[in-house]
């Protein structure tokens, strides 16, 4: 994931992390273990998936925080597929509140850090967590049908490193004739006028529409 070229906000201007981890924690208790072998809008994931990504993202966002680099930010999240331990609907939200937490600190945002084996400048880490926390809340939301809405701060954050750079002269479409792809994949196209939930969910390369039965 390459956002040396994305716009990253102020991060004095952030909203911070807690009310987005709070929404994830927030939809927990609706998810039956009947949904976890469900899909989700990750083609790749379950719901159950899902669930063991949110908590190694947790855990890799919370170690760069603090800057405490170890196995957990080294880890690409593409190495195998996640794995949602037992105990999860009581370490999943002790995790999402700790890198809550771990972000609050001035110094979360300074400095170099790493993330996925990735390193990056504090302030670019800061904000993938939040969009990783934002969309992934967002996946939750929608393959176990329930409401989801965000702040209009952290969705203009989101936007911004989502939003493929500006390509210059020199720069040719791919060989199917795209424009290029965005930070996590080639983006949905979605009318102008869109919610902006729904342009931020399409710059991360998903449906806005997509529902389990579709």
């Amino acid at each position: 994931m390459d956002t040396r070229d994305n716009a990253v906000p102020d991060a004095a201007a952030l909203p911070g992390l807690e009310p987005a981890a709070r929404r994830v924690v927030g939809l927990l208790d609706a998810v039956d273990d009947r949904l976890l072998d469900g899909p989700t809008p990750c083609p790749d994931y379950t719901v159950r998936e899902l669930l063991g990504h949110l908590a190694g993202l947790a855990t890799a966002f919370r170690d760069a925080a603090r800057k405490d680099l170890g196995a957990s930010t080294a880890a690409s999240p593409d190495a195998a597929l996640p794995v949602l331990d037992d105990d999860w609907r009581e370490a999943l939200p002790r995790r999402l509140e700790e890198v809550a937490a771990a972000w609050r600190s001035p110094d979360a945002w300074t400095g170099t850090t790493r993330a996925g084996g990735v390193e990056l400048p504090g302030e670019v880490a800061g904000v993938v967590a939040l969009n990783e926390l934002l969309v992934h809340g967002w996946d939750l939301a929608r393959s176990t049908r329930q409401p989801y809405a965000a702040g209009e701060a952290e969705l203009r954050a989101c936007e911004a490193l989502l939003t493929p750079p500006e390509r210059g002269p020199e720069d040719t479409a791919g060989p199917d004739g795209s424009e290029g792809d965005g930070v996590f994949g080639p983006p949905v196209a979605v009318e102008d006028d869109a919610p902006l939930l729904d342009r931020v969910i399409a710059l991360s390369g998903r449906r806005p529409d997509w529902r389990p039965d579709r």
